[in-house]
């Protein structure tokens, strides 16, 4: 293992480079002490919403714009894009930043993706070229282009506060050489001595079966375990705007929240499940398969060490790490009296879910009704329920807008823990709709009607966390 640490900045964190400098990258760090640490960088906030499309509301940027044939659109994002990334350069200009270089690196990338999207667009008016076929590609290179301008702007401002930063620029700009994420890292991250130089790395790292394809928006994280595994290193590190605590400071309150300290992958895991984004569940899977633990800090809080996620922690003491939830989810309700004692029933409903590719975050079953609790996030979520309809016609199929809320600890094995958490749901009049369990005992889960979403974290969090008892 490596005396190193891979560190992760979220894009939020890096609009505000001049605190990352002051409290992370630099802080009262000297000489030597600057280095062990190689940071992947995420691109500015907002700008990926820009190339691709707004991650909450859907609206289209370049990406969508181009996907949807409106070539008149894309050009006019593209240009606003630019616009954008350039206005970046200059809000940095104060801390050294050279703007001309920096201007000059988004001209030439931006550039390129216009000149290679005009290209595409003249090859989709033959029949013989389908979207299917180059828009996963256009998507890639878009993509690419936020991280590269993050990372390339880092480094050119380091090296004027005295840093040993070197740019490495995973995206695959012009290079064709195209293999596994491992390769491109291994071969980018060949002879760079991390005691004596900081390296600055790209989120976006290019690879044969494109990262995108296979973890959308969420690559970054990938990229940084990957990393770490690559590069053997003793922790990573993700910096956030904000401390993984018991639960939401702005919903609970910032004076009523505790930060968690240490738990383990397996609450991670449940975290990602509640679409808390503490780290991508198949980022943390590898981290974890090569026992290289995940710290997560606050980016604005530095000398707080944050929270140890391990692989083998257990609270010696029984607690609730953290109350969360989600609330955009649907269930389906399967109600089939033909279903009693009949086998494979089961399988053939989840074969039209894996058909349409929906997972689901919980399940109840009985005697004739099996329940599922899925995002409406998911794509295929409509045409999977009309499959359904077909599939299973003396099946009387039923949705319902709901939300759950999770009790999540990595010692929670204790009577009367179900008792107390029904009754604080009871005692704030919150009806419990459903619940689930496994026998490990790590996550509680509560079917809850959406408008008691936030009702019913404040009760839990009051019950398990606030209390002067605890358990």
């Amino acid at each position: 293992m490596g005396q190193h640490t891979v560190e992760k900045i979220g894009g939020t964190s890096m609009s505000r480079f001049d605190e990352l400098m002051n409290n992370i990258i630099i802080g009262k760090r000297k000489a030597t002490e600057l280095y062990n640490r190689i940071f992947v960088v995420s691109a500015y906030g907002g700008i990926t919403n820009l190339l691709l499309e707004n991650k909450k509301t859907g609206a289209p940027g370049i990406y969508g714009a181009f996907a949807s044939g409106d070539n008149e659109a894309w050009q006019e994002k593209l240009e606003a894009t630019r616009a954008e990334m350039l206005a970046i350069n200059r809000g940095f200009s104060n801390l050294g930043l050279d703007v001309d270089k920096a201007d000059k690196f988004v001209n030439e990338r931006m550039d390129g993706a216009k000149s290679c999207l005009l290209h595409l667009s003249k090859l989709s008016s033959f029949g013989h070229f389908q979207k299917e076929n180059y828009l996963p590609a256009a998507r890639e290179m878009l993509s690419s282009i936020g991280e590269a301008h993050s990372a390339f702007n880092s480094v050119n401002i380091l090296h004027k506060h005295g840093v040993k930063a070197v740019f490495v620029d995973l995206s695959g700009w012009r290079d064709h050489d195209t293999g596994s994420m491992e390769d491109n890292i291994s071969r980018h991250m060949e002879g760079l001595d991390f005691s004596t130089c900081m390296p600055i790395v790209t989120g976006y790292a290019k690879c044969a079966e494109g990262v995108m394809a296979r973890f959308d928006r969420g690559y970054s994280e990938i990229t940084f375990s990957k990393l770490a595994v690559v590069t053997k290193a003793a922790e990573g590190v993700i910096h956030k705007e904000y401390h993984l605590s018991t639960g939401d400071p702005k919903l609970i309150g910032a004076d009523k929240v505790r930060i968690i300290g240490h738990t383990n992958f397996d609450i991670a895991d449940q975290l990602s499940d509640m679409a808390m984004e503490a780290i991508h569940p198949k980022a943390s899977k590898a981290m974890e398969l090569h026992n290289i633990p995940i710290r997560v800090k606050n980016a604005f809080d530095p000398e707080h060490p944050g929270t140890l996620i391990s692989r083998s922690y257990v609270s010696p003491e029984p607690r609730v790490d953290m109350i969360c939830g989600r609330q955009d989810l649907i269930a389906i309700e399967v109600f089939d009296p033909e279903m009693v004692g009949v086998s494979g029933y089961d399988y053939k409903l989840m074969t039209s879910f894996a058909d349409h590719k929906v997972s689901y975050i919980a399940k109840n079953t009985n005697a004739n009704t099996i329940t599922h609790y899925v995002s409406t996030r998911q794509s295929g979520l409509t045409a999977c329920i009309e499959e359904l309809k077909t599939v299973f016609p003396s099946a009387k199929i039923s949705t319902c807008e709901v939300a759950i809320v999770s009790v999540l600890g990595s010692n929670m094995k204790l009577p009367g823990f179900l008792s107390r958490a029904a009754g604080a749901l009871a005692k704030a009049g919150i009806n419990v709709l459903a619940l689930d369990q496994c026998m490990r005992q790590v996550n509680m889960q509560f079917v809850i009607e959406r408008s008691a979403f936030a009702d019913a974290q404040i009760a839990l969090h009051a019950e398990f966390v606030e209390s002067a008892s605890g358990f």
